[in-house]
């Protein structure tokens, strides 16, 4: 089931897949209950989550679109059990409770106070890599994980433009490196060579670690930068939303910010509309006030 996915998508689904082995494990499938399974599922709301919290606070609660992936990723596996006839013709998950209404979309970004400071504490880490990743990724919306697998070789400054290859629906893609950020990138390059010299062999990727054999671990580095510039609520998947939400804000078309965000469809970029809306009416607010309402 998890061949045919994007690597980023295969470690996320595989969590899900180590919960159930866990928790069902030492169940034959013919033991298996709709009681059983709600049950484990109320074990699973009780967890937590853990991503984006420190060591010593209390975990936030699963949202419910995370719980919903559990359910629905079980029932997957379940679904294919009885086509091969390793279940029989009652399917457990038929009895558990669906989870609907979960696609409330999580929409947060840095306001224009916000970014500043961000950006400045980004800049002020020990890790001298973090603050052109972040730009990186503010300029360009680009994932986590697409920005760290880049390699020199996936790099153009003279033509600005860098090609994505893991992303996360499998597809190549190409991302315009705007003036700033191609500013940076130059700076940063000048970096790594330093970085890497002490290599042997040297290291393929834009942003390797001190081996060069894998790319650098931002984590710890991100979380701190975040906590010291006071930023709530936010993780570096958000740095996409807020450069969709600027896009938004700037006039670009659904289409076109499906286009740089890499989105087969329109649907996952409709939670931005509303943003462009709000743009578009303080634009003609603006006018309006011009035509009707001039100065004295």
């Amino acid at each position: 089931m998890l061949s045919q996915k994007a690597p980023s998508s295969q470690r996320i689904e595989a969590t899900y897949l180590r919960f159930w082995r866990a928790e069902l494990g030492a169940f034959a499938l013919s033991m298996l209950s709709p009681e059983i399974i709600s049950k484990k599922m109320a074990v699973l709301n009780g967890t937590g989550d853990r991503r984006s919290t420190k060591a010593d606070d209390a975990a936030k609660p699963k949202s419910r679109k995370t719980i919903k992936l559990y359910r629905d990723n079980l029932e997957l596996v379940l679904k294919h059990a009885q086509s091969w006839g390793w279940l029989g013709k009652a399917n457990p998950m038929d009895g558990v409770t669906r989870i609907t209404k979960a696609n409330k979309e999580r929409v947060r970004f840095l306001s224009d106070n916000e970014r500043p400071v961000l950006l400045q504490a980004s800049k002020d880490s020990p890790n001298p890599q973090l603050y052109p990743i972040v730009i990186f990724a503010l300029c360009t919306g680009a994932r986590r994980s697409e920005i760290l697998k880049l390699t020199l070789h996936d790099l153009d400054l003279e033509r600005q433009v860098a090609v994505l290859r893991e992303t996360k629906n499998g597809e190549t893609r190409k991302v315009p490196i705007v003036n700033f950020l191609k500013k940076v990138l130059e700076e940063h390059l000048q970096w790594r060579e330093k970085f890497v010299a002490d290599i042997p062999g040297g290291s393929p990727l834009l942003f390797p670690r001190r081996d060069g054999q894998q790319p650098i671990d931002i984590r710890k580095a991100w979380e701190n930068a975040r906590d010291r510039a006071g930023i709530i609520d936010f993780r570096f998947h958000d740095l996409r939303h807020s450069a969709a939400s600027y896009l938004a804000m700037n006039g670009a078309s659904q289409l076109e910010i499906a286009e740089v965000l890499g989105h087969k469809t329109l649907q996952m970029v409709k939670r931005y509309s509303h943003l462009s809306e709000d743009h578009t009416r303080s634009v003609v607010e603006k006018m309006a006030g011009k035509i009707f309402e001039p100065e004295a």
